[in-house]
């Protein structure tokens, strides 16, 4: 069995290990190219908090500032662990969505604390700065990175496509989604993708799939990677515990 992960490389390698532990051969394809934003700006002076919507974030801004110790709300567990390894004094984790981190910062902060930033790309999904103001946070929003889709499929994704190398993919965003379709359309390899199982961590993430015809599309039961994992396991692994092989 083979998977395609197309996810950047930076935050591939934990997916990727977990698939082998499967016995899941792997093939790394990122669809977004991640670049930092050398003229980012940002006043930390009575900022209460930190909002990481992705690994990428963090990393950028670990590169922009040396401060840690401004608590850091994450997105999620992966995130969280990014933040973590950055050296972040104080994480805490929604463990889901936007609307997770939204409602978990309302819990954990109080308005006239300070403000707080979200660390963001060029493009985001949600309303993050939105669902805060409504509950009277002050949120200053400040890209650190873009993420520029790819142009053109590598010769070797086209190879494996072309000869059915390929038993499932995994889709972490629309974006990336979106970015992949439009690259097989254009490379004449919609067909290609019927025999394959496109795993997806939302359903706006398959919607974005769902644009093309595949063997079956799967939709993680929340938006985690963990969740994600489980899907596939329970796809592939129903009988071996733990999805193991």
């Amino acid at each position: 069995m083979r998977a395609l992960i197309t996810r950047p490389r930076t935050d591939a390698a934990e997916l990727e290990r977990a698939l082998r532990r499967r016995g899941v051969q792997t093939m790394i394809e990122p669809m977004l190219e991640v670049e930092w934003m050398p003229d980012a700006e940002v006043d930390l002076a009575g900022v209460q908090g930190l909002l990481f919507t992705s690994s990428n974030g963090v990393r950028a801004f670990a590169a922009f500032s040396d401060r840690r110790d401004i608590r850091a709300f994450a997105v999620g567990d992966a995130t969280a662990r990014t933040c973590e390894e950055a050296g972040f004094a104080e994480v805490l984790s929604a463990g889901g969505n936007v609307d997770d981190l939204a409602n978990l910062v309302i819990r954990s902060c109080r308005p006239e604390e300070g403000r707080l930033v979200h660390v963001a790309g060029s493009v985001t999904a949600g309303d993050l700065a939105g669902a805060l103001q409504a509950a009277a946070f002050r949120v200053t929003r400040v890209p650190f990175y873009r993420a520029r889709p790819v142009t053109a499929l590598s010769d070797a994704l086209r190879r494996a496509l072309q000869g059915g190398g390929l038993d499932l993919a995994l889709f972490f965003s629309p974006r990336t989604a979106s970015t992949f379709v439009s690259l097989v359309r254009a490379a004449g390899l919609e067909g290609a993708c019927k025999g394959v199982v496109a795993f997806c961590l939302s359903p706006a993430v398959a919607r974005r799939a769902g644009d093309i015809s595949w063997r079956r599309v799967v939709v993680a039961g929340e938006p985690t990677q963990a969740a994600l994992l489980a899907a596939l396991d329970s796809h592939y692994f129903r009988d071996r515990p733990n999805g193991t092989t």
